[in-house]
């Protein structure tokens, strides 16, 4: 492609971009066992957390201006929805229902947007609980909404009654990235608390496990097909996996000088996938051979908040350039 055709491309919203896994890398795109592909949406949008939705389409928060997004992969089209005066959303999951479900902190309040009608009902946090960050959900395996908020509280919402609970953090401020494993377990990661916490589904309380590196700054935490819980440490540069079953915690501090780790992901195969803020790069991790392969962006600051996906493909938005980017693997990979 020309330069004047790759600079269409690039400013087309909406559009595609296929690029070899590495871009620097000298051979070409069909010798290597993953491609990369970006998809231009809404400048200054801020495009960070995402989600992969049954019918192919990836649902993606825009934080800085107030919008949820649907984007059509086959298309490269996408829509924008208005969540609210004020509305600055950060994390999204699609729920049993198949609809997605926000933690709209610019509101202070949990979304719940119709993938049909794209009606907005939001589930206001108390009164007595103002300004809590909310950042990230998820739902355990009964069909009840767990979240956390980065000023010291976590909560509950039951989507069927609209009852909500928000209970104190243990150690005040962190609460950020959020798990449920397979058998139902929900934990969460402490950013500012430099841990994890598995939650009684019963009382709200929190039970804390402290990884091993002093101050590592827990930020994501994903749970594998085993239950193990992988954790990105933003401080230390680490990808850490906790073991309920023995107590047991392992870490690896990703390539280069001064990796910062902001999310992790497992896939279907319980690779992991992270993303490096330092090296402007997804990084992917086989526990296996404990390799990791670097995928940088082909932008500057692309700022990969966090990650999700579907067998085949791990989606991440990059909140610096405006873009989602996909990185899909063939079945060897």
């Amino acid at each position: 492609m020309d330069r004047r055709r790759f600079l269409q491309a690039t400013a087309a919203a909406g559009s595609a971009l296929a690029l070899p896994a590495v871009a620097r890398r000298p051979a070409a795109a069909s010798e290597s066992p993953f491609r990369v592909r970006y998809y231009p949406v809404a400048a200054g949008m801020g495009s960070r957390d995402v989600t992969a939705a049954a019918d192919g389409s990836i649902w993606f928060c825009g934080q800085r201006n107030g919008t949820l997004g649907r984007l059509d992969p086959r298309s490269g089209t996408y829509k924008l929805i208005g969540l609210g005066a004020g509305a600055a959303p950060h994390g999204v999951v699609v729920g049993p229902d198949g609809a997605p479900w926000v933690t709209e902190g610019g509101q202070n309040a949990i979304a719940r947007v119709d993938p049909a009608d794209h009606a907005v009902r939001l589930f206001k946090l108390p009164a007595s609980q103002p300004n809590t960050n909310l950042n990230t959900g998820v739902f355990d395996k009964s069909g009840i909404y767990w979240f956390t908020g980065q000023n010291g509280i976590y909560g509950r919402l039951d989507p069927k009654s609209g009852e909500m609970t928000v209970f104190e953090a243990p150690r005040g401020r962190g609460p950020y990235g959020i798990t449920v494993t397979p058998r139902g377990d929900v934990w969460y990661a402490s950013l500012a608390g430099s841990h994890i916490a598995k939650i009684d589904l019963a009382s709200g309380k929190a039970a804390i496990a402290e990884p091993p590196t002093p101050n590592q700054g827990a930020r994501r935490v994903w749970s594998d097909s085993k239950g193990r819980l992988w954790v990105s440490e933003w401080n230390s540069g680490n990808v850490s996996v906790h073991d309920p079953t023995d107590g047991s915690w392992r870490q690896w501090k990703l390539p280069g000088e001064r990796p910062r780790t902001y999310s992790v992901y497992v896939d279907d195969k319980d690779i992991v996938w992270l993303t490096d803020f330092a090296a402007n790069a997804i990084v992917r991790f086989d526990p296996a051979t404990e390799r990791f392969h670097s995928f940088p962006s082909d932008k500057p600051s692309a700022n990969v908040r966090q990650m999700d996906g579907r067998p085949g493909q791990a989606w991440g938005g990059e909140s610096g350039t405006n873009r989602l980017v996909v990185i899909e693997t063939n079945s060897t990979a």
